[in-house]
């Protein structure tokens, strides 16, 4: 992803141009998110000296006078991305500070420690800088949006990515004193999943035995496929012709190759389908329905 930190005027605020700016505001010359991340929270607090010792450390959180809240990731909802998915998230989050903000950057994150990329196994950044805007009521607090456009094919290229993610914000405020947190609020990466269904005999006489199969498949970020999924439950379900209501007939687990497989007994005309739901590292899926004709 590419990352772009340049002035962006808020209310109230002057330009950033106008700030004697830390070289580490501006854009690294590294296209990599994780080398920027790191970049960024290793350098943008001063130096502070540890207590009863010369050794020179820097805090985990920013001095600066901005602090961050109430961070939201895409609303809330799992980000699940198959293996070509370009998919534009929104991350929401409120900046406060009496001396003003000058600018934010947001990245969304996996690891231990941001400052170090040795530490760090996932980084995504923002191709534009996030919007503030101040509040009309509440001085020195802004409302702001910052937008990650993810390229599934050439940003997630490792399946160990994939769950959780922190949101981490920093920032400059009027005085050009930085501050930054790693972890502002959370949200999920998940990889997409894939059902299909075929139930037979059609038509089939009422009574008799209707043979469902299927495949439970999920993106595989690592060679840009999709690879059966097994040892995974599955929800086999039926809906009458007439209804619009699918309903639960019985459990099943995937197996070699993600490979679906079961029996049920034929009562009326209807619709069979496979539901999977989602875990921790895997998006929900559902098979469209296949019609049975009952004779």
């Amino acid at each position: 992803m590419r990352i772009r930190v340049a002035a962006t005027v808020l209310s109230g605020a002057v330009a950033l141009s106008a700030l004697a700016v830390p070289v580490a505001a501006q854009a690294a010359s590294s296209p990599s998110a994780k080398a920027q991340l790191s970049s960024f929270f290793a350098n943008s607090a001063p130096a502070v000296h540890a207590t009863n010792s010369a050794q020179t450390v820097r805090p985990k959180d920013g001095i600066g006078s901005i602090s961050f809240s109430k961070g939201v990731v895409n609303g809330g909802k799992d980000i699940v991305l198959g293996t070509t998915t370009n998919k534009s998230v929104t991350a929401t989050y409120t900046a406060t500070s009496s001396s003003g903000v000058a600018l934010t950057q947001a990245f969304l994150w996996q690891g231990t420690d941001p400052s170090s990329t040795d530490t760090i196994t996932g980084a995504l950044g923002t191709d534009d800088d996030p919007v503030c805007t101040e509040s009309t009521t509440q001085t020195g607090v802004y409302t702001c949006k910052a937008v990650f456009n993810i390229h599934a094919a050439t940003d997630m290229k490792n399946n160990g990515v994939a769950g959780t993610w922190k949101l981490a914000l920093g920032g400059y405020d009027l005085s050009a004193n930085a501050s930054f947190d790693d972890n502002v609020g959370t949200g999920k990466i998940k990889k997409a999943s894939k059902l299909t269904v075929n139930a037979t005999p059609e038509p089939v006489k009422k009574g008799k035995t209707v043979t469902v199969t299927g495949k439970l498949t999920r993106a595989n970020w690592d060679n840009g496929t999709y690879g059966g999924y097994a040892g995974q439950k599955v929800v086999l379900q039926f809906r009458k012709k007439t209804s619009s209501t699918y309903t639960n007939v019985k459990a099943i687990t995937a197996g070699t190759g993600g490979a679906l497989k079961t029996t049920t007994k034929a009562t009326v005309d209807g619709y069979f389908r496979f539901s999977f739901a989602t875990n921790a590292t895997t998006g929900a899926s559902t098979a469209t329905g296949d019609y049975v004709d009952v004779k």
